[in-house]
């Protein structure tokens, strides 16, 4: 009991540090991406497969430039075989800058940074073992320690990266426990007074670019919440919802899942901008999305489409499912007008494996045109099938 007391306090304490005006709720995100919402996902995944790939390129830049300086002071045999590594490593730079594109999947992103930091560890390693059977003196020692600090260049950036505090410790301990085998390696000649203020030292660097990466990831999350939402209504806006729906889409068509969108219009609402001012009509459009919003099912969402029309995403739900959810929410109201008479909407509803449509722009246009039905066919009511 005491030390989750006192862990709530240290917690508390390093959350007022963090940066973006983040809600509570979202503060348990900078520990684990593991309830990250989805569009916050595939921005975070494309922002660090980018960087991975600049990190790439500036890598596959410098380390072959470097063997200029190595030909300078190393015997040869040894400058070969360091240039051999190099020409390796570049190859190995060149390839993750070439082939790899930001596709909006965590993994993806995942496999990125694995294979941007597994390169120089790996070199990092076998240049430490190499250069450990030479005797150096002089400006070829100096250089040759020079290549102990490539785990600082490594663990340093991970600060250009928006990490939780889990991935963040994911990604270091390779290098961190790289350091021991390096050093394990030379245990009969290492000095280790050196070796555990240099480990500290990388310590140290981790725990700073971990901060880092969060305070980025605390900015990104306040951001994208920023971003993603009608500034007044607070319902999805229309450029997350068609960033959603192609996500869902691509999801069910994968699976062979059912997907409904419907598409919500509110009856003769012009009527209360021009008779009662645009405050009133702002006051019916909150009145509306808060009584829907707390009718929603887990999973849905409600997107302002523009104006006072609304677009409904229901994944997992087929044509009947979503006629039954909107029945049910039309019963309950969607607000009063000004002049306290009940504010109606016209609905249409389409489906994805039902309709056979192709994408999810051609499932928006048929609950469209279904919509329109519903206002020709006297307003106030649901079409989920034409005529119906």
């Amino acid at each position: 009991m005491i030390m989750q007391r006192i862990a709530d306090v240290v917690w508390h304490r390093l959350s007022g540090l963090i940066p973006g005006e983040l809600k509570q709720a979202e503060l348990a995100w900078l520990a684990s991406p593991h309830r990250h919402m989805s569009l916050l996902t595939r921005r975070r995944a494309t922002m660090i497969v980018d960087r991975v790939r600049l990190f790439a390129f500036l890598f596959a830049v410098l380390t072959p430039l470097w063997s200029l300086v190595d030909l300078v002071v190393f015997p040869f045999p040894l400058w070969l075989n360091l240039a051999l590594m190099r020409l390796i490593a570049c190859a190995a730079f060149v390839s993750l800058l070439l082939y790899y594109r930001p596709s909006g999947d965590l993994f993806d992103a995942y496999r990125a940074m694995a294979l941007l930091f597994a390169i120089p560890t790996v070199f990092y390693v076998a240049s430490y073992t190499l250069l450990g059977h030479y005797q150096l003196a002089g400006i070829s020692a100096a250089i040759g320690t020079g290549y102990a600090f490539l785990p600082f260049v490594l663990l340093a950036g991970l600060a250009i990266f928006p990490l939780t505090l889990l991935e963040s410790l994911v990604i270091a301990s390779p290098i961190l426990i790289a350091q021991v085998i390096a050093g394990s390696l030379r245990w009969a000649i290492l000095d280790w007074p050196s070796f555990a203020g240099a480990f500290w030292l990388l310590v140290l660097i981790t725990g700073v670019s971990t901060l880092a990466g969060m305070s980025q990831l605390a900015f990104m999350i306040a951001l994208v919440r920023q971003a993603i939402h009608d500034p007044l209504t607070g319902v999805f806006s229309r450029s997350s919802g068609e960033e959603v729906l192609d996500l869902q889409f691509t999801i069910a068509s994968r699976s062979n899942a059912t997907l409904s969108v419907a598409f919500i219009d509110l009856d003769h609402f012009k009527n209360i901008n021009d008779r009662f001012g645009h405050e009133a009509g702002d006051k019916a459009l909150l009145d509306m999305t808060g009584i829907v919003s707390s009718s929603l099912r887990h999973g849905d969402m409600l997107v302002r489409w523009g104006g006072e029309e609304f677009l409904l995403i229901m994944p997992n739900t087929d044509l009947i499912q979503a006629q039954a959810a909107l029945l049910r929410m039309r019963s309950i109201g969607f607000g009063l007008r000004p002049d306290r008479t009940p504010l109606t909407s016209s609905i249409g509803i389409a489906e994805r494996s039902v309709d056979q449509v192709k994408d999810w722009k051609a499932l928006v246009d048929l609950a469209d045109q279904r919509m329109y039905q519903a206002k020709q066919g006297g307003r106030d009511r649901i079409v989920g099938r034409p005529g119906g």
